[in-house]
């Protein structure tokens, strides 16, 4: 099963969806993308990458960190990242 949810803002689109093995939240601008993924489970660290298949860049324990990378990525500031509620509590 995956659920989905996804906002934008900013000229920026935020997607989450969550798989059988993962949480994603991927950001896309301008034909660029940077991805936040967690286990299923909720727990472990984040993987930023650069796509929801794309290589892994990094591992935060914070999702503020993961944010700030993900921004860096896209060439924004955290703030202008649309972050859909279902992804709000991603970290640990």
């Amino acid at each position: 099963m995956t659920d989905t949810e996804a906002t934008s803002a900013n000229g920026i689109e935020g997607q989450y969806e969550e798989t059988g093995g993962e949480r994603l939240l991927t950001f896309s601008r301008d034909g660029r993308e940077a991805t936040v993924a967690q286990n299923a489970e909720g727990y472990a660290m984040l993987k930023v990458r650069t796509g929801p298949d794309g290589d892994e860049l990094e591992r935060y324990y914070g999702f503020d960190m993961a944010l700030d990378h993900a921004a860096e990525l896209l060439g924004v500031e955290v703030p202008d990242l649309p972050v859909p509620d279902a992804a709000a509590d991603m970290g640990m």
